[in-house]
């Protein structure tokens, strides 16, 4: 995974936490808008969530921002 597609879901999972709270979970869908408009990176980030980690469908924010920094 690039540095710019980690920036990306660091800076998600930052939004998500300072407006939801420390508790907040999130898919890895969070990090696209509803329209499929980068099938190949949405699938380079669902890869690395399901295959590479082994992650549930929903996992806390702070989990997948500590993962990456």
């Amino acid at each position: 995974m690039n540095q710019k597609l980690k920036n990306k879901i660091i800076q998600t999972c930052n939004q998500k936490i300072e407006s939801k709270g420390d508790n907040v979970g999130l898919s890895f869908y969070a990090f696209f808008s509803n329209k499929n408009t980068d099938p190949i990176l949405l699938m380079e980030v669902a890869t690395w969530w399901i295959q590479t980690h082994q992650l549930d469908h929903f996992e806390k924010a702070i989990k997948i921002k500590n993962m990456l920094t």
